[in-house]
């Protein structure tokens, strides 16, 4: 076994390397950029070498610096983790001619699976099952929408070189073939520097199920079960689950069969997964496989009992794999969540910055199920607009699919993020949706669910119940605390009983609530009566202290969580996919409130700000053009993507400010409305 292990990675798969290497009492060497000589996994690894600038070009895809790094720290073996360097066929050659060596595949199954023209053309030989397609090069926009009308509509336009969603377009006509043929090549430059494009069918309300794949060096492999990754947004994951809720045991079986012969034509040799893409009649095609760890890979460890990441150092090291295909079980149910630093009430825009309060949920034991986390950063970290967004991986883990559905619910009610925005809310109302509880999913299922967009969730009864309560409580004690505070005028009340009316986005909800004194230093029992909501009193027990951003309580029977902050005036609260402010004041207060007139919207409304730091790729109106609400304004990359700006009102452009090409600062001004 190795005594020390570099991890030429980042963020939160840096950090989880590391904790598995620490049990298996191995060392560990992180290597950093710039932007992250302070993050998490620097500080938790034995060793740590900077390489560079922020920009990936400069440091986390530098070769010879990791090489380098390797050498100087003494590591005997390198784990790429995902993404960066993982698929490069070229990073293991050089780490085999320096000695050391590379814990994923060997470099032909790298290369042979690595180029999705090539892959797709070895599946077909190996028996597996293919997406009708054109393999070949293609030369310019018309000849790709010849190729697709041969084809026939609906068609996916792909990168050759490409993941992540990157390089990736639908076409339904000859139109959109030319269209997303240009769009789609002029990604795979940018971010691949491959601009080779193939097509082929694309299967309608299909499902996105892979088969993870496990060899050893000795000539054995064996998969590890599906998981199900069909909700996507723009084709990059934001759920995945393990088992698939749809496959039965026989296309499991030849699914897997399929994954493990393509998988024995590359003599592969460590963790690696194999694509598929599924039609509502079962029937399965080969999309691609990933030659590394995939991101999703924590579903498939708690349901197989595995640590794929202990195996992948196994196998490196020369072990033979000690599991066989008939040892492997299905143990419950995963679902994760990836919880991003993007705000899906604006597109599901970046959100960079400072992590000014963040609190992750204790992992373990929750409700009925086990929760984890999966995370590479502490409070105070920054979101970096060099690396991609993600904040963390929530799962849940239970005996049954609906164990683990309400235990990841009861994670994200848990979490608490401040200083940029996460998508928490995002998350949970696609958790919450009638069809994802009962499996009914596709690759187009926010689309279907959310066509206009984010805005949030209207609350359910038991939501209101839940925030008034926390609401009324909170403000209760903080009230009596400041009231007992030395030297004010005012007296501290005498009764216990308190009467308010708690106004959650302009509606109205009177609530009396009964607080004795002991419980005002944190924690204790209250009762309440909210009449337009509960019948009867009813009893609200909380262990919340002055301080805390989390409410954990229990009303009446019910167990709850709300996330919240203070505002200038009220608080900020958030229950799922619901969010609001609340404001508690006395029924006087209340009243003047409701003669306040409605906000206008003030000057700043007409400027476009760019909302991130980024690189302007394209401006779709000119000065003088009149623009709907919604409309696209510009594209600008950040975060390793395309993002559209849209108009947020109706209105006129007067200038801009702004060109293709230009690079542009956080609030810098783009735009402005007449």
């Amino acid at each position: 076994m190795f005594k020390k292990i570099l991890i030429a990675n980042r963020g939160e798969i840096a950090v989880r390397v590391i904790k598995t290497c620490r049990r298996l009492g191995i060392q560990t060497v992180a290597v950093y950029s710039e932007a992250d000589a302070d993050s998490k996994a620097v500080d938790m690894a034995d060793e740590a070498v900077f390489i560079g600038p922020p920009a990936p070009g400069e440091s986390y895809l530098q070769i010879d610096k990791i090489v380098q790094a390797a050498k100087d720290t003494g590591a005997e073996a390198v784990h790429p983790g995902f993404g960066f360097l993982s698929e490069n066929p070229k990073f293991p050659a050089a780490l085999e001619a320096a000695g050391i060596v590379f814990i994923g595949p060997n470099v032909h199954a790298i290369e042979a699976m690595g180029d999705k023209i090539t892959s797709k053309k070895f599946a077909a030989e190996a028996g597996v099952s293919t997406v009708p397609g054109h393999m070949g090069l293609i030369e310019d926009a018309d000849e790709a929408a010849k190729i697709a009308a041969e084809i026939g509509f609906p068609v996916m336009i792909k990168a050759s070189a490409g993941g992540g969603g990157k390089g990736m377009r639908i076409a339904w006509d000859e139109a959109e073939a030319r269209d997303g043929f240009k769009s789609a090549r002029s990604e795979a430059k940018s971010s691949f520097g491959d601009e080779r494009i193939f097509i082929e069918k694309f299967v309608v309300r299909p499902r996105h199920i892979e088969i993870q794949v496990l060899g050893d060096k000795h000539g054995n492999i064996i998969h590890l079960n599906e998981r199900e990754c069909s909700v996507q947004r723009r084709n990059q994951k934001v759920l995945e689950e393990a088992p698939s809720p749809f496959l039965d045991k026989s296309t499991r079986e030849a699914m897997g069969a399929q994954a493990v012969a393509l998988a024995k034509a590359v003599d592969y040799d460590s963790a690696g997964t194999v694509e598929f893409i599924v039609d509502a009649e079962r029937n399965f095609y080969f999309l691609e496989m990933n030659t590394r760890l995939q991101v999703e890979h924590p579903v498939t460890e708690l349901t197989v009992g595995l640590d794929l990441v202990e195996q992948m150092i196994r196998v490196a090291a020369g072990e033979e794999l000690k599991l066989r295909q008939k040892d492997v079980k299905i143990n419950g149910w995963a679902v994760e969540a990836r919880l991003y630093a993007e705000d899906p009430y604006r597109g599901f825009l970046p959100s960079i910055g400072r992590l000014k309060r963040y609190k992750e949920p204790a992992e373990g034991k929750l409700g009925e199920g086990m929760l984890r986390i999966d995370s590479g950063v502490r409070e105070g970290d920054e979101i970096s607009m060099f690396y991609d967004p993600m904040i963390a991986k929530v799962i849940g883990h239970g005996d049954t699919r609906e164990a683990a559905i309400d235990t990841l619910l009861a994670g994200l009610d848990r979490y608490h993020v401040e200083g940029v925005t996460a998508n928490a809310p995002f998350l949970a109302a696609c958790l919450g949706e009638k069809d994802f509880r009962r499996g009914d999913i596709h690759t187009g299922y926010i689309e279907e669910h959310f066509p206009e967009g984010f805005h949030g969730t209207a609350p359910t009864e038991d939501q209101l119940r839940y925030l008034t309560a926390a609401a009324a409580f909170i403000h209760t004690v903080n009230i009596r605390r400041a009231a007992q505070t030395s030297g004010r005028i005012t007296p501290p009340p005498v009764a216990h009983a308190q009467e308010w009316d708690v106004l959650l986005d302009g509606r109205r909800i009177p609530v009396e609530i009964d607080l004795p004194d002991a419980a005002i230093g944190g924690g204790g029992e209250a009762t309440l009566w909210m009449p337009e909501l509960v019948g009867d009193p009813v009893t609200l027990k909380s262990a919340w202290r002055p301080g805390t951003h989390l409410f954990e309580g229990r009303l009446g029977e019910e167990r709850f969580a709300v996330s919240f902050s203070d505002r200038t005036e009220g608080y900020w609260l958030r229950h799922r996919g619901f969010t609001c402010t609340a404001i508690v004041c006395t029924h006087t207060s209340a009243d003047l409130h409701a003669l306040l007139p409605e906000k206008q919207l003030g000057a700043s409304a007409k400027l476009v700000e760019s909302p991130m730091p980024g690189l302007v790729v394209s401006i779709d109106v000119a000065v003088g053009q009149e623009v709907k609400a919604g409309e696209p304004l510009m594209v600008i990359e950040a975060m390793k993507m395309e993002n559209v700006l849209r108009a947020e009102i109706d209105g006129t452009i007067k200038a801009l400010h702004a060109r293709p090409g230009q690079s542009v600062a956080a609030d810098e001004l783009l735009a402005e409305f007449e």
